[in-house]
């Protein structure tokens, strides 16, 4: 498996915090002992506007000078701006897609395997058939693009934030769904301690499908920090023979948040975690 930092508690997305640049972050994650870096897709690192062809050559050289892999990009997707796959405005869901399009051919560019799906947020008094049935047209059209850059798109259960895809099997059904060899599945620590569920099923329930998982210790604290047993969830890892991406997706919610020492920390526990079991 390998061990990836998300850049989101370098930005000001989700939440605004001061913000480093691109090539700081990247560099600090190198640092910190990291095999790869998930680039959240939001202004002022990575929205894909903003980046001539030259830059994110530029991005991509820096990456591989300091180590680093660009494991996956992740879209910045949340209410206000006109990014949600199961909106009840078509004008909405095309530009969806469009903005999709955009990072697949960033990830293209930068050299990144992988983008991370979103399923969406349905409105108040919309059934979930119709919500289901939107974001999957919006899914496929990503999907075909994707598959002709050679990238992978996963489903992630965003349970805490979004009413569509909650579960592992919700993951799976809108995978299916799609029918596209190159969709896969991935689930989120913080969003699965939320629904209930149990690290071993969630990981079992994906199977080979699984290629990528955010960690988060409790409240989005750093990898050791929280209340979390990391010592079973490394595990269940290792039982399945897992070989996608361990992505911390932590530290970013709070002022004053050491972005470079949550990453430090976090892979630390983790490491210790595997070492422990193996």
């Amino acid at each position: 498996m390998k061990f990836a930092f998300n850049t989101f508690p370098y930005s000001s997305f989700p939440t605004f915090l001061p913000t480093y640049t691109l090539d700081e972050t990247i560099r600090s994650i190198a640092e910190a002992g990291y095999d790869a870096v998930e680039i959240g897709c939001c202004a002022p690192h990575a929205w894909p506007q903003h980046l001539a062809k030259d830059r994110r050559q530029e991005i991509r050289a820096i990456a591989g000078g300091e180590g680093l892999e660009i494991s996956a990009l992740l879209p910045a997707i949340g209410g206000g701006f006109g990014c949600n796959p199961c909106s009840s405005s078509r004008a909405e869901r095309q530009a969806t897609v469009s903005h999709y399009i955009d990072i697949i051919d960033l990830a293209s560019d930068l050299g990144a395997g992988m983008v991370l799906y979103i399923g969406g947020w349905r409105a108040q008094g919309m059934s979930l058939e119709a919500g289901w049935d939107y974001s999957a047209e919006c899914l496929r059209q990503i999907a075909v693009h994707a598959q002709d850059r050679g990238i992978i798109i996963a489903i992630e259960p965003t349970t805490s934030d979004t009413n569509l895809i909650d579960t592992p099997a919700d993951a799976r059904r809108m995978m299916e769904a799609v029918g596209t060899s190159n969709v896969k599945l991935m689930f989120d620590t913080f969003h699965m301690d939320f629904e209930g569920g149990s690290f071993a099923d969630y990981v079992a329930e994906m199977g080979a499908d699984l290629v990528n998982i955010h960690m988060a210790d409790t409240q989005r604290k750093a990898i050791g920090e929280g209340t979390t047993d990391w010592l079973p969830r490394m595990e269940a890892l290792v039982t399945a023979n897992y070989t996608g991406n361990v992505t911390v997706e932590t530290g970013f919610g709070r002022r004053g948040a050491d972005p470079g020492e949550v990453a430090r920390v976090s892979l630390r526990h983790l490491q210790n975690a595997l070492e422990a079991i193996t």
